[in-house]
């Protein structure tokens, strides 16, 4: 008997692995691994080199235009840098309610989506930290005395202001961000107006121009592409603030990838305000900027894993707002510093990814806490109602029990979207007007030669997040910067 219990062991012993399942759902990981993949496939499109110019057109369109709206009124800095991101703000690259937000879809509005932050004001030259005014704010946020500027800034930015009388008969100028996303809104329909009466040949078709809360979005048809453009006035600095110092004390996982010179190269001021804050006086600290260098430490696996998660919640989660991408993107962050950095990249372990990500948002729902990742004591959900939060946890609960069919619908979701663009090209119905290289002429060589560059940068640089430096005094020579390197 014995015997026989040993040549039973060793027969079972024989037989193939049995395929890894998730306890929860029953799902095999293979599969979700796969799903996952083909996901990824679909939502990362290649640029071609026309796809490529279009890019650079519709780019150099809004830089020019920005150029004008400095010279309108001279209240933009002359010498200006913006920071590009890949994505919408509905996407999550900047942390802004999406509860004031126009619904855009992809496919059917557009066909790719940018943020641009643009300095209305630039704090560059102030000894570090950065000491904000938090007294009136909510943690995260703070307001904005225009004392910490001279003369001529105060006078060309008071109508922008909302002004507060002291005791002592002083008076003291705080940059609303309500008012400023106003004049931005007003100055750019007035230049695009103009640019309008005298159109160009190759000009980019404007198709949509709204303010969504405090941005204003854009819509431009070049060639077969519809871009999105989501612009966002901002207060820019450079240096750390100090209620984030405390943050640097920390281990990170990315201590020793790259510097803490990156990571604290600059942060902003955007325009949202807490849940009880004053719309009009009340800014939000942004750290886009830092965030660009993390993602260069972040695997590709974790990566695809949480475009997949963040594609099944944008969908499930919409009604009523309550979690954005930028939370999950949060949740990603503070895994990275959780887990062993041999752990996140190994390269077959998306699926485990994705689960833990939902089950993350899940633990953060049922809690009611997600911290701000670079201000930790700051509670990113601490104003919603018991109620919404467990709304949520049970639809994501839907999700951790059948993540497959899940993926399978975003998979479906992203294909239809691409269905959508694949058929407006082929009409033609965007718009008709050719490339800038068409025109002819010795005038466009400059532009050739920089949309060549544009497509040598998109082809070497995918997903990467580019920042330009340009003079709005001469439109025609933007700088690129991709990360730390300059073209």
């Amino acid at each position: 008997a014995p015997l026989a219990s040993k040549a039973g062991s060793a027969g079972t012993n024989s037989k193939p692995p049995f395929p890894e399942l998730d306890f929860r759902s029953g799902a095999r990981v293979e599969e979700l691994n796969k799903l996952i993949q083909e996901f990824t496939k679909h939502d990362q499109r290649e640029y071609d080199d026309q796809r490529a110019l279009e890019i650079h057109t519709a780019k150099d369109f809004i830089f020019s235009m920005l150029g004008m709206v400095q010279k309108l009124d001279q209240k933009l800095p002359v010498a200006n840098e913006y920071l590009l991101l890949s994505g919408g703000v509905r996407e999550g690259v900047v942390d802004i309610d999406l509860d004031e937000l126009n619904v855009y879809a992809r496919g059917t509005d557009y066909d790719m989506d940018f943020t641009l932050l643009v300095p209305a004001l630039k704090l560059h030259d102030r000894n570090q930290p950065v000491t904000l005014d938090m007294r009136h704010s909510a943690l995260c946020h703070s307001w904005l005395s225009l004392r910490l500027f001279d003369e001529g800034t105060i006078s060309k930015w008071k109508d922008c202001c909302t002004i507060v009388d002291h005791i002592n008969g002083a008076t003291n100028y705080f940059f609303s961000p309500t008012k400023v996303a106003d004049w931005f809104y007003d100055s750019i329909s007035i230049v695009l107006s103009e640019i309008q009466k005298k159109p160009q040949r190759g000009m980019p078709k404007v198709e949509k121009v709204e303010k969504n809360g405090t941005i204003i979005s854009i819509i431009l048809g070049v060639g077969s592409s519809r871009m999105l453009y989501d612009i966002v006035p901002v207060v820019s600095f450079k240096g750390w603030p100090a209620v984030a110092q405390s943050w640097l004390m920390e281990n990170h996982f990315w201590d020793g990838k790259i510097t803490e010179e990156e990571v604290i190269s600059g942060f902003y001021l955007v325009p949202a305000c807490s849940y009880k804050g004053k719309k009009d006086n009340e800014w939000r600290l942004s750290f886009a900027r830092s965030e660009v260098q993390l993602k260069k430490c972040i695997s590709s696996s974790l990566m695809q894993a949480y475009q997949a998660c963040k594609a099944i919640i944008i969908k499930l989660l919409s009604r009523p707002k309550a979690i954005s991408p930028y939370h999950l993107r949060s949740m990603m962050l503070w895994a990275c510093d959780r887990l062993p950095a041999n752990y996140l990249a190994q390269e077959d372990y998306a699926a485990h990814f994705l689960l833990g990500l939902i089950d993350d948002l899940q633990h953060c729902l049922v809690n009611k806490m997600c911290p701000n990742y670079f201000i930790p004591q700051c509670n990113m959900l601490e104003h919603l109602s018991e109620e919404t939060v467990m709304l949520h946890a049970r639809k994501l609960s839907s999700v951790r029990s059948d993540p497959a069919e899940h993926l399978r619908t975003a998979i479906e979701h992203v294909k239809a979207a691409n269905r959508l663009t694949l058929e407006l090209q082929r009409r033609g119905s965007t718009t008709s007007i050719p490339s800038p290289q068409s025109d002819g002429g010795d005038t466009n060589q400059p532009d050739d030669r920089l949309a060549k560059k544009l497509q040598q940068l998109v082809t070497e640089n995918p997903g990467k997040s580019i920042s330009v430096f340009i003079n709005p005094d001469d439109v025609t020579r933007p700088h690129f910067r991709i990360d730390d390197k300059f073209f």
